[in-house]
């Protein structure tokens, strides 16, 4: 089992920037695939940004709509993944959740892709 711990979110002005984290327990965590992502009230949960392994050490992808203003990273000495965003809109707003499953080499676009699920931290960005 994992269990994820979200935190980092709150209310900022658009523009400004705010850090999520990721706290997992567990001992295999550098073996996990990680993922961020959001639901917005009314609508379904959508992927923002995922950090996996490769050959040449972690590989990240991204949303088109946060390429460029969000950065996913993770350090497996803390068991912790983050999610820096800057120049944040106001279609940012949303719960943002993190969400690990076991790397076995593919990208993972789905919520269904994932095992585990944090219990989200909200992101409000006014405009």
């Amino acid at each position: 089992q994992v269990q994820l711990v979200e935190s980092g979110g709150g209310l900022v002005q658009a523009g400004g920037s705010l850090r999520l984290s990721c706290a997992a327990s567990g001992r295999t965590f550098s073996s996990f695939a990680m993922g961020w992502f959001r639901q917005a009230p009314g609508k379904e949960r959508e992927f923002v940004a995922a950090i996996r392994r490769s050959w040449s050490g972690d590989s990240t992808y991204y949303a088109d709509s946060v390429k460029g203003r969000f950065t996913i990273s993770r350090d497996n000495a803390k068991n912790t993944v983050y999610l820096q965003m800057n120049s944040l809109k106001p279609e940012d707003t949303a719960v943002y959740y993190c969400a690990a499953r076991w790397d076995s080499g593919g990208y993972y676009y789905q919520p269904g892709e994932y095992d585990y699920w944090g219990q989200g931290t909200q992101v409000t960005v006014s405009s």
